[in-house]
């Protein structure tokens, strides 16, 4: 039986083809799909080629998973470049729901990625390259759109320490609901209403009056 087609490669490109068959190997089945023998089989090269850029299964799982976390960086500024309303404190309020926003659509349309980019987060998320095209990784983004807040005079300076901690574990528990979990089979509608409520339930626990 044939087999899928390879991936291409330009000649020195090897790395990179390896990388991107890793990708659609994570997008399709998650972390533990990401093998270095299919790699190289979707690729069209012997073991021992892939071995001269990755020296073994992790290396090639960190790779992917940088390329998963810039993908979720990407998706939160897209969610964050939505007009924003005028005023400083809705603008500030607006990004911080992007992020969130992003997050979750994130996760939802492309969870293999979401999962294997927090398989290896404590490996990748000092990479430059695990960021956006700010330069921000995901939760730079969110703690960014947390400090402007604090200058716009929304959330007291008291009351900043760990709130990024906060916010994010209720984006990423509701996340791992919906992909992994006992939510999974909501529907879009479903899931879209229940997002947008726990992200207003972030920004009025966050925002309320000690």
């Amino acid at each position: 039986m044939a087999g899928p087609p390879r991936t291409t490669y330009r000649h020195g490109a090897l790395r990179e083809a390896l990388v991107d068959a890793g990708v659609e190997l994570a997008r399709t089945g998650g972390p533990q799909a990401v093998v270095l023998r299919e790699a190289t089989r979707r690729v069209g090269v012997s073991a021992n080629a892939a071995y001269r850029h990755f020296s073994d299964h992790r290396a090639l799982l960190r790779a992917v998973g940088v390329v998963a976390m810039a993908q979720l960086a990407a998706c939160m500024e897209q969610e964050q470049s939505r007009t924003p309303p005028r005023g400083a404190a809705a603008a500030a309020r607006a990004r911080l729901r992007g992020v969130g926003a992003g997050y979750l659509r994130f996760a939802r349309e492309q969870p293999g990625l979401f999962l294997t980019a927090f398989a290896v987060n404590a490996e990748v998320a000092d990479d430059p390259a695990a960021r956006g095209d700010s330069g921000l990784s995901p939760l730079e983004l969110l703690t960014t759109a947390l400090d402007g807040l604090v200058d716009a005079g929304l959330l007291p300076p008291q009351r900043r320490p760990d709130a990024e901690m906060v916010a994010w574990s209720a984006v990423h528990g509701l996340s791992m609901l919906l992909i992994d979990g006992p939510l999974a089979s909501l529907s879009d509608e479903h899931a879209d209403a229940l997002g947008s409520t726990l992200l207003d339930h972030v920004e009025a626990g966050l925002l309320r009056a000690p």
